[in-house]
């Protein structure tokens, strides 16, 4: 789980539904995390979840309508409320929905709601056609335009037996969306940042193409990691089997010239570019309209180079500026060093990560990476075997600080 929950003080409303079990599991994810989550049960969710089974995952009482009346009652919702950092109700039921919407408060979560300031997610669960009515949808409308962040629902089986759009969303997808809304006043606000990711693909005929092994893991999780330093993050990525961080802008490409398109018209503007897709470097002269047979003998494919996107992107900055910050990727398999550290200087990158695809642990379709910076300045950072999520914190640090954000680790004072 990310650092990003570590400490936040997340209040968590669960209201009387069947989906009132997946809370569970979400409370049991963010503890585990390093959160610390008061929950607060409607008097409905009591009929399917139980305040001990809270109590076992987050290591807290679960607070209750009972509780208004006790000897903390007259301050008990203020102080829920002021001390959180983000407030999540999950299930989320069209009469909680309706009452929040017309500012009811005659429960412990209606009032703490009322009462609270940071930001509010919802993630709503009813059956039928409930969502769909016409009021529900009215009472949505007015909660979203006072800021309030709907998640899902999602469409399929439902406990009616019937089926439809009324189920809530699954934690994972929740915790994304709690993970986006924590990060909005990072260091990184405002500031627009560009990912590419995954492995293009050339078309041959119809049904075959040229790829390469690139799975896009540290591609998304380079987004991933300026999302949590509360940046704008385009995602442009080729296909991979990869769940989009919660907050990226996605937009999808298939071949080489189709990702530099998208390069283009995205970087005007752009604080920095991390080119970390792996752009074939080779296409066929000329695809086929038509499947090629295996009866009709040996084939011959004629291959021509792809366009040069980073020499290109390159250009463009000497004459615009934009990006500020250009990153670039080397995935070699002899003279590391010497093929990244030209690759740099020949396309003027101001930061090169470059990684041996021969290593058996490391690179293409793993989860880790074992790679080695090198800047602009002649600087050299050999980082050891870690998670490309690790490589990405270190990567997005480097940013920050060639923004002009933060500080240099040797500038630091003792």
């Amino acid at each position: 789980m990310p650092a990003i929950f570590e400490n936040k003080r997340i209040l968590l409303g669960v209201t009387g539904s069947i989906a009132a079990y997946k809370a569970a599991d979400l409370a049991s994810k963010l503890a585990q995390s390093g959160a610390q989550v008061e929950v607060v049960l409607t008097q409905s969710a009591l009929q399917f979840v139980t305040p001990l089974t809270f109590q076992s995952v987050t290591g807290r009482r679960a607070f209750l309508d009972s509780d208004l009346w006790g000897s903390e009652g007259h301050v008990l919702h203020i102080g829920l409320a002021r001390n959180a950092d983000l407030l999540v109700i999950a299930p989320a039921t069209a009469n909680t929905i309706a009452k929040l919407a017309h500012g009811i408060a005659d429960n412990l979560l209606t009032l703490t709601v009322l009462a609270s300031a940071c930001p509010v997610l919802v993630a709503p669960a009813m059956d039928g056609g409930m969502y769909l009515h016409p009021a529900t949808r009215e009472n949505i409308e007015i909660l979203k335009r006072r800021g309030l962040v709907f998640i899902g629902p999602a469409e399929g089986h439902l406990a009616s037996g019937l089926s439809g759009i009324g189920r809530m969303v699954e934690p994972a997808d929740i915790l994304g969306h709690m993970r986006h809304a924590l990060s909005r006043e990072g260091i990184l606000k405002n500031r627009r940042i560009v990912v590419t990711a995954g492995g293009t693909q050339e078309p041959i005929d119809p049904v075959r193409s040229i790829v390469n092994r690139s799975s896009g893991k540290q591609g998304y999780a380079l987004a991933q990691a300026a999302l949590d330093r509360g940046a704008n993050v385009t995602l442009i990525s080729a296909p991979t089997q990869l769940p989009v961080p919660t907050g990226a802008h996605l937009v999808e490409v298939v071949t080489a010239d189709e990702m530099l398109l998208a390069v283009k018209q995205e970087i005007p503007n752009t604080d920095a570019l991390i080119m970390s897709a792996a752009v074939a470097d080779f296409k066929p002269a000329a695809a086929s309209s038509q499947k090629f047979k295996r009866r009709e003998g040996p084939l011959k494919i004629q291959l021509e180079p792809t366009r040069d996107i980073l020499q290109e992107v390159a250009e463009f900055k000497s004459k615009s500026g934009f990006p500020r910050i250009i990153v670039g990727f080397a995935a070699e398999s002899q003279m590391l060093k010497e093929n990244a550290r030209e690759k740099l200087e020949r396309k003027c990158l101001d930061l090169i990560v470059a990684n041996d695809i021969t290593a058996v642990d490391a690179g293409f379709a793993v989860d880790t990476n074992r790679v080695i910076l090198l800047d602009a300045q002649g600087g050299e950072e050999v980082l050891p075997l870690m998670t490309k999520s690790e490589v990405a914190e270190i990567v997005l640090e480097r940013i920050v600080v060639l923004l002009g954000l933060g500080y240099n680790i040797d500038q630091l004072p003792d």
